[in-house]
């Protein structure tokens, strides 16, 4: 029944996927936060779950703009509920807005197949990653995505690697400009941490463990899978998928070297993964294992808020 229902794009799934989103939101900023609840909390908060929500609206464009799914609304399941599954992910504002910031990125980087505009797509890509790394330095690692979308897509020309550099570059011009302006220095308004760290102790809870184990144990699961698929499918479409693959291993990466582990960083993950994951559910010919895999999903959450 549950995957006859996201079999297909309806627009009863977002309001689904809406309220899953709400219920996650709330979990982390009511249950998790320690947070003075007051009108400016409510305001901020709200405006904050706006950019979560369309952060989900702007995955599934994505999804169905680069034909990574077979028009389902898999995907954007898959994200609500790993939201649902670790609200830790939506603690930091910042994470949130960085998250969102990547997505329209990835959205420009992918846009690339197409070759036409490239020198502007690149721009874009760029100048989204550069603003996602004001907010969260290491989304910064995204970088490597767009080259890695230009060895994919691209004739390699010299001045399509220099065009990434100019969006960088001019997201730090005007962050020096407007520092300057306001603070009468050049770094004045950037607050970025390029720490690393190796400690993950904040992990030692046994909710995030179980969450992370199911994730984790889903992720690689569907990886093999995902990873086979792609050598079946035809030449011209192989690319995509490889990058949605690349982006899932940079997201590891963050996840791994995040100077802060206190869940959020998580964040960064979803996406990618929800695509990943979706795939392989597509591939599952028993219609009784696709609905025991989703209902695995859709039950773990429920049962971690009420341990």
């Amino acid at each position: 029944m549950i995957t006859s229902i996201f079999s297909k794009s309806k627009p009863i799934n977002f309001i689904v996927v809406f309220f899953i989103t709400l219920s996650a939101y709330v979990i982390a900023n009511l249950k998790l936060s320690n947070e003075a609840i007051n009108f400016n909390f409510v305001i901020e908060k709200s405006i904050i779950f706006g950019i979560c929500y369309f952060s989900i609206l702007t995955l599934n464009f994505i999804v169905g703009k680069n034909n990574l799914t077979q028009k389902n609304n898999y995907e954007i399941l898959l994200y609500s509920l790993f939201l649902l599954m670790l609200p830790e992910s939506l603690l930091s504002d910042r994470v949130i807005v960085s998250n969102f910031f990547i997505l329209l990125a990835l959205r420009r980087t992918l846009s690339l197949r197409s070759q036409v505009n490239l020198k502007k797509k690149l721009f874009d890509a760029s100048f989204w990653v550069a603003i996602a790394s004001l907010f969260y330095f290491w989304a910064i690692l995204f970088f490597i995505l767009i080259y890695a979308v230009l060895l994919l897509f691209t004739d390699n020309k010299i001045k399509n690697w220099i065009v990434p550099l100019t969006g960088l570059s001019t997201v730090l011009l005007l962050v020096i400009s407007y520092s300057i302006i306001i603070n009468g220095e050049f770094f004045g308004v950037i607050n970025v941490s390029p720490d690393v760290s190796f400690d993950y102790s904040n992990y030692n809870s046994y909710k995030v463990v179980i969450a992370t184990t199911i994730l984790l144990s889903f992720g690689v699961w569907s990886s093999i899978f995902y990873l086979a698929s792609i050598r079946k499918r035809m030449k011209k479409v192989r690319p995509i998928f490889k990058a949605i693959f690349i982006s899932l291993a940079i997201t590891f990466t963050i996840m791994i070297i995040a100077p802060e582990k206190n869940g959020s960083e998580f964040l960064f993950l979803f996406p990618s993964l929800a695509i990943v994951v979706a795939n392989y559910i597509e591939t599952i010919q028993e219609k009784w294992f696709k609905e025991i895999f989703l209902s695995i999903l859709i039950i773990s959450p429920i049962i971690l808020l009420i341990l």
